[in-house]
């Protein structure tokens, strides 16, 4: 599942894009340090949202999906299934849903939703929300599938 290649503005096309996080890291994955070090969060973020088995998508978009060379962070949506309880949540992971822990924590801003608890739009919509830039234009982002 390759992705696409960028657009004149270092974004990639609109739309959600499918890929394996193998496929994320090999194109966004290097570069800079920093760039490495944001791929090691986003590593560490997905096995620990994995580790709550209720994962359902993982959504990255922001300026570590584009050529920019140094993201600041990385931006992440966890969609997480109607069973996700935080109360059983592991304790390794009951950062990931905090979005001032996330910061300090991981260096990365994450947003949460559970499926039903979205009103008066679909999960589609709520994801392709994201796609919109601070200036109004639209980029792709990505959702990692399992390999």
């Amino acid at each position: 599942m390759k992705l696409p290649p960028s657009n004149e503005l270092g974004d990639l096309p609109p739309g959600v894009h499918r890929t394996t996080m193998e496929v994320v890291v090999e194109r966004f994955g290097h570069g800079s340090e920093q760039r490495r070090l944001v791929t090691r969060r986003l590593l560490h973020i997905f096995v620990l949202a994995q580790r709550t088995d209720h994962l359902s998508r993982l959504i990255v978009f922001g300026s570590y999906v584009t050529d920019k060379l140094n993201p600041n962070d990385v931006d992440v949506i966890l969609v997480m299934d109607d069973e996700f309880r935080l109360g059983h949540c592991p304790i390794e992971a009951k950062g990931l849903f905090d979005h001032a822990t996330a910061q300090a924590r991981y260096g990365a801003s994450i947003f949460w939703v559970r499926l039903g608890l979205l009103f008066g739009e679909t999960i589609e919509d709520f994801v392709s929300y994201w796609q919109i830039k601070r200036d109004g234009l639209k980029r792709g982002i990505v959702e990692v599938v399992p390999a």
